[in-house]
């Protein structure tokens, strides 16, 4: 089966003998406490900054997802009545929006980013102290490009950036922003459970200045634990443990980043030639992670059908583009073989069998 969902999406095939070496080296009963857990962690910290090409004096921590990182930044690193920022161009940044406001009193401001949003986010951010940003959007495929994000980071205010849907497959401006997470089922091609967070020592003083203890997962508990190698509670030692042998064998940032953005080119090229099949965000804002591709929804409702019956899986569509899109996962994960078998079998299914464009001239060019 080949896997295109975009996370949890594939895994590396080098999992399955990763998961065995653990279970004959005793990982998943180690004791968290142990010498030999916090040599794995402090390990894999290192082998993270290397091939992510995160800063020396950036402290790295982990979670157990994304979603209790939006948790722990809204716990931790707001002051009472802070003024934040959300800006969000999809599902995913709403949402996370949507947690912050449930759980701190701010005063709060969101705004969606169509184009012509981009402008006021230099003046909204100006009057923040803490933004928040969603650099690749899964839910609709769109991503803010290398030097828009660039941009938008202020100087003056916090950062906070969910990159789930991009950290391990494209550069990141690390060193620009203050906290940095992404759970580890996408690019990453790892199982979900675990989350990494990254964070610049303004964003550390921060949290020691604010102090919030009153939660297991208070960054500063976090922090004060990480400084030993350790969590404050039980961790995903078994995830650490498979983040570190992956993180051994894949390239530099780098490399990976090259990749992916020819990988989306190409992808982005073929289906310039597919009738009846766009990609949902405009040019300038497509996603190089995740394509969100656009049709009607009989033929998307076939498609993934078709799909499964031919040892595929596209992702569903999401949020109000759920039944007219359906998405595919550009991770570092699948192989070019696998990304030609997604290819043929979209050609045929949109050139040859479930539209009337078998003797068109764009069909018999692919």
């Amino acid at each position: 089966m080949i896997n295109f969902y975009p996370g949890p999406s594939k895994i590396y095939p080098q999992i399955e003998a990763y998961m065995q070496e653990a279970i004959a080296e005793g990982i998943l009963s180690m004791n968290h406490r142990s010498e030999p857990c916090m040599r794995l962690v402090a390990q894999t910290i290192q082998l993270c900054r290397q091939k992510l090409d995160i800063p020396a004096d950036y402290t790295l921590f982990f979670a157990s997802s994304a979603t209790e990182c939006w948790e722990i930044i809204a716990q931790s690193c707001l002051r009472r009545q802070a003024k934040v920022l959300h800006a969000y161009q999809g599902a995913f940044g709403k949402k996370w929006a949507s947690y912050t406001q449930k759980l701190s009193q701010y005063a709060h401001k969101d705004l969606e980013l169509t184009p012509q949003a981009f402008e006021k986010i230099p003046d909204l951010a100006g009057k923040a102290e803490v933004v928040c940003l969603t650099p690749s959007e899964t839910s609709n495929g769109t991503a803010l490009a290398y030097p828009i994000l660039e941009k938008l980071l202020p100087t003056h205010a916090l950062s906070a950036l969910d990159v789930t849907s991009c950290l391990g497959g494209v550069r990141l401006p690390i060193s620009k922003g203050d906290i940095w997470f992404a759970s580890v089922q996408k690019c990453l091609g790892l199982p979900a459970g675990l989350a990494i967070g990254i964070l610049s020592p303004r964003a550390v003083a921060l949290a020691y200045e604010i102090g919030e203890r009153s939660h297991y997962n208070s960054l500063t508990n976090i922090l004060d634990n990480i400084q030993k190698f350790q969590t404050p509670y039980t961790p995903n030692v078994l995830g650490i443990y498979l983040l570190n042998k992956v993180m051994q064998q894949v390239p530099h940032i780098d490399t990976i980043d090259a990749q992916t953005h020819e990988r989306a080119k190409d992808w982005y090229s073929f289906f310039e030639n597919i009738p009846d099949c766009k990609p949902l965000a405009c040019p300038d804002t497509r996603s190089s992670t995740v394509l969100c591709l656009e049709s009607t929804p009989e033929k998307i409702s076939a498609l993934k059908q078709r799909a499964l019956e031919n040892n595929l899986i596209f992702g569903n569509g999401y949020d109000k583009w759920k039944e007219n899109t359906y998405r595919i996962a550009n991770f570092p994960a699948l192989t070019s073989e696998e990304i030609t078998a997604g290819k043929v079998f979209l050609e045929d299914y949109f050139c040859n069998n479930h539209t009337d464009f078998a003797s068109n001239s764009v069909c018999k060019k692919l």
